[in-house]
């Protein structure tokens, strides 16, 4: 498969990621290389613990630079209503 084929194959296709640190990130990461359009839900305030997870270059974790990619990420209190 050719590298515009398979960057295209999710074309279309939207993703709400809510999972937090390793798998859940991986997930929506790898759906948004073969082109989906992932949104991450991150809590209001903190965000996902990624964001300061072991390695930080530049105030933020290297592991959250290379899991968000590829990845729109909006604040949103899921506990209440209006979420």
């Amino acid at each position: 498969m050719n590298n515009v084929m398979s960057a295209a194959a999710l074309q279309g296709v939207r993703v709400i990621e809510m999972g937090q640190l390793i798998a859940g990130p991986f997930a929506g990461k790898t759906l948004g290389e073969f082109g989906a359009d992932v949104i991450k839900i991150e809590a209001p305030g903190s965000g996902d613990p990624l964001r300061n997870w072991r390695l930080i270059k530049d105030g933020t974790s290297v592991w959250w630079q290379v899991q968000s990619r590829n990845k729109r990420s909006i604040a949103l209190d899921l506990r209440s209503p209006e979420g």
